[in-house]
């Protein structure tokens, strides 16, 4: 099988016609609560946030049919993905997982469908650089890019694709094990974003590694109980990507504050509704100008 991939004929470089489904039949994907993390009159869940799914940024269904492919180089401790898999389903999303690099023919076709992709690092380096090379043309074509890593090492191939598309890398160990609230003037916590939405208080992972954005590019979205960045967003020139230092977030006391509601609106962000690029590519004649 052919390693060498033109890129002019990647398939998500193609014309807007797709196998996968439409975003929504609906005009709109979002809950009236979008960005909102305090909800007024909301019942509340024993951790503190809004209880109910009509809290989370995006409706159930909303985006029925889309895929996320996630490839995942850790499955240590039990971890399976199937709750974050049953998280994202509830929006409507398909996912496809795998535990080992596909080659890069394989991959490049997986991605022709595809509206995010999710890298979940090891402790050492599955992809090639033609895999980064066809994840960097998927996130400059607008599609979605979500890179976990955790504590050192288990960041490598994090870093790879990070430094590839953001010039942003992690490190470190922090113990982490705490949840967080809504940030005041840069602290620990999480600030009030799309991504927050219906969260009052989040899990912010048992052991954690810190993003460095010497670039300045990223927007934090949660500092850790040690004041070091957890999580930062990237939304400029019409693509989304999200780089995380807490993958142990995924499966390790999934049910502690908020984890699912991240995770569900983590993936309704990286569908990047509002962009023009994604309105042609993903449903064509369908959004409002």
């Amino acid at each position: 099988m052919s390693r060498d991939i033109e890129r002019s004929k990647l398939p998500f470089k193609s014309t807007p016609e797709r196998a996968s489904k439409p975003l929504s039949k609906t005009s709109d994907p979002f809950t009236e609560y979008a960005g909102q993390t305090v909800i007024p009159g909301a019942p509340k869940d024993e951790h503190g946030n809004p209880e109910g799914t009509e809290f989370d940024l995006a409706k159930d269904d909303a985006f029925d049919g889309m895929k996320v492919v996630v490839l995942q180089f850790y499955t240590g401790e039990g971890f399976d993905f199937e709750k974050p898999r049953a998280a994202l389903e509830q929006k409507g999303f398909t996912v496809v997982r795998h535990t080992s690099a596909p080659n890069p023919d394989a991959l490049a076709a997986e991605l022709a469908d595809a509206s995010q992709l999710w890298v979940i690092s090891g402790e050492r380096s599955n992809l090639s650089e033609l895999h980064i090379s066809l994840i960097r043309d998927f996130f400059d074509d607008g599609k979605g890019v979500y890179i976990w890593g955790d504590n050192d090492p288990y960041y490598v191939d994090a870093n790879l694709v990070g430094q590839a598309l953001l010039g942003s890398t992690m490190h470190g160990n922090s113990p982490g094990n705490k949840v967080l609230h809504e940030a005041n003037y840069g602290g620990s916590g999480f600030v009030q974003h799309q991504i927050t939405t219906g969260l009052e208080f989040l899990y912010e992972g048992h052991t954690i590694a810190a993003i460095e954005d010497p670039s300045e590019r990223l927007v934090p979205i949660m500092r850790g109980s040690d004041g070091h960045i957890v999580t930062a967003c990237f939304d400029r020139d019409g693509k989304r990507a999200l780089i995380d230092g807490g993958f142990t977030r995924l499966y390790v006391n999934w049910d502690d504050a908020g984890t699912a509601r991240f995770v569900k609106n983590a993936a309704a962000w990286l569908v990047n509704w509002g962009s023009r690029k994604g309105k042609q590519k993903w449903m064509p004649g369908s959004h409002p100008d």
